[in-house]
C-alpha cells in the first residue's frame, strides 16, 4: 500500500476515531450482511454449544448493562 492521500496525523485522536466510525458506518450501510469468516462461524457455534450445555452460566443482558452503568457512574 502506498502513501495515504491525506496525512491523518494532522487530525486529533478524537477526530481520527470519528473518521473510523464514519467510514465503518458507510461500509455497513452498503453491506449490512458481511460474510463471516470460517473462524467467526466456528466461534459462534462454540458459544452456542456452550450456552446450550449450560444455559444458566451466563449473565442476563439487563444485569450486564446495569453493572456497566454503575461502574461508569462511579468513575464520575
Amino acid at each position: 500500500m502506498g502513501e495515504p492521500a491525506f496525512d491523518f496525523s494532522e487530525l486529533s485522536v478524537p477526530e481520527r476515531i470519528q473518521l473510523v466510525e464514519d467510514l465503518w458506518d458507510s461500509v455497513a450501510a452498503e453491506s449490512p450482511f458481511l460474510p463471516l469468516t470460517p473462524e467467526e462461524i466456528a466461534e459462534l457455534e462454540r458459544r452456542l454449544d456452550e450456552m446450550e450445555r449450560n444455559p444458566d452460566a451466563g449473565i442476563p443482558w439487563e444485569q450486564v448493562k446495569a453493572d456497566i452503568e454503575t461502574h461508569l457512574h462511579r468513575r464520575g
